[in-house]
């Protein structure tokens, strides 16, 4: 069943939306990796992976580039203006996917989580996402 989705920064002066085939295109996960935290400004991050071609900003982005902290290149996008923090997206997605900010939603709940990544470096004081995957590290 398609899946139309809308998002903006907090000013709304970014907009964009997504049309998914299917719930199934996309992978709503938790990241609780020292990065994210710094990101999100809180204990863990929260993306949606989507297919780049699914997703389209209907005004304004800006895009900064920096290394990871594994001396990979992450890409940021980001409002002008008030600097919500909309995607990222790695090097090698670049061309793939964009890691959609669950926040930046205008209906976060229409995606739920499926995993969780980094868990090593999870919060002592958070408990395992019930019904997700869990993963010490990105890949295991």
């Amino acid at each position: 069943m398609p899946l139309n989705l809308t998002g903006s920064c907090f000013c709304r002066n970014l907009t964009y939306t997504i049309h998914l085939s299917s719930l199934d295109d996309a992978r709503t996960s938790l990241c609780h990796c020292g990065n994210c935290k710094k990101a999100f400004g809180g204990a863990f991050g929260v993306t949606s992976k989507i297919p780049v071609g699914s997703f389209s900003y209907d005004q304004g982005n800006q895009v900064h580039a920096g290394d990871n902290g594994s001396g990979s290149i992450v890409y940021r996008e980001f409002c002008g203006k008030c600097g919500s923090y909309i995607c990222e997206y790695g090097e090698q997605a670049k061309n793939s996917f964009r890691y959609i900010t669950l926040g930046s939603l205008d209906d976060p709940s229409a995606l739920p989580p499926k995993g969780e990544f980094f868990c090593s470096q999870r919060e002592k004081w958070m408990p395992e996402v019930p019904g997700c995957f869990q993963k010490q590290k990105i890949k295991e």
